[in-house]
């Protein structure tokens, strides 16, 4: 789809009402600079220190300000999912509202993905300034997420990130899925996925809004993103294949272990008294329940059309819907 908008910069938001507007006077100084035409989406994620009120205010004094508040908390994914619905630019750029993104880095990005043709551009933060508790584990997760992927980049978790409109509007995120976009735009079709240095910046106000709970749901999700994207749409492939193997070992070892007493070994014990015979069981029981877990799942994607929803609260766009 061509715009005449260049580019569409959403920015999840959560309890950052002291940064936003520096952020949105850097980045409106950065596209009056390069002559760039463009709107600046707030997603409100159910803040409660006063934020929307300045989006408000963001929004009466700039027309290229756009904002939605959600009515509860849902997450930095749902902040993106539907930022994502709701923009119009040719290329979409996702920056974090904590000041920790720099916009300076916006031409950079829109230049990889207009000029170098590139679906999706991930930011790197080479030199960071979180904490070691932050970092180390951040590591050990894009290590993961490179082998199972195939997707060699090394910051996985940048919110700086640049987009074609095309790859917003393929995708859907739930969850966490935030941390792996790339591996989702891979997965929708959108292979050109490349990567640039990008300055980190130290917080300026607040605390971080992230706890303990990504260390564990990090993993998991990039687990459910492997999984969806390999197998999503083909689970039988997976759990049909696990299942008859599974059922052939078991079936095998029961057959070998009838064949050895009744010609080989007649003086055998009985075969409910062997352990073996009772693994050869096990494995068929579990081939079984792989098979059919395989077919539900197919029944289940195929009848399936079902989408995430959000409480939209307020929003502030061209189009206005609510106060």
């Amino acid at each position: 789809m061509e715009s005449n908008i260049d580019i569409s910069i959403v920015v999840p938001l959560y309890n950052e009402v002291e940064s936003l507007p520096e952020l949105h006077a850097w980045i409106q100084r950065v596209m009056k600079e390069n002559s760039f035409s463009y709107e600046v989406l707030f997603v409100d994620d159910g803040s409660k220190d006063g934020s929307w009120k300045v989006v408000e205010a963001l929004r009466n004094a700039d027309a290229n300000v756009k904002g939605i508040k959600f009515q509860r908390n849902y997450g930095k994914s749902a902040a993106l999912q539907v930022g994502f619905e709701a923009v119009k630019g040719n290329v979409v750029i996702t920056m974090d509202a904590d000041l920790q993104d720099s916009p300076d880095e916006i031409p950079g990005l829109y230049k990889m993905i207009v000029e170098e043709d590139f679906d999706v551009v991930s930011g790197w933060k080479k030199k960071r300034y979180d904490p070691i508790t932050k970092t180390i584990p951040t590591k050990l997760y894009n290590w993961a997420a490179r082998r199972l992927t195939g997707i060699y980049l090394h910051d996985f978790n940048c919110g700086l990130k640049a987009y074609k409109y095309e790859v917003v509007k393929s995708i859907e995120l739930y969850g966490d899925m935030h941390r792996y976009i790339p591996p989702l735009a891979k997965y929708a079709g959108f292979t050109k996925i490349g990567e640039k240095v990008v300055q980190h910046q130290s917080r300026k106000y607040g605390t971080t809004k992230f706890g303990m709970s990504r260390f564990l749901n990090g993993p998991l999700d990039l687990l459910s993103v492997v999984f969806m994207g390999k197998f999503g749409k083909k689970p039988m492939h997976l759990f049909g294949a696990l299942g008859i193997l599974m059922f052939i070992i078991g079936f095998g070892f029961a057959f070998y272990l009838g064949i050895d007493k009744l010609f080989i070994d007649k003086g055998a014990r009985l075969l409910a008294e062997r352990t073996e015979f009772f693994i050869a069981l096990t494995a068929m029981i579990v081939g079984v329940q792989f098979f059919l877990a395989g077919f539900v799942a197919e029944l289940i994607g195929r009848n399936s059309s079902s989408r995430n929803v959000y409480l939209i609260e307020k929003r502030l766009t061209d189009e206005q819907v609510g106060n």
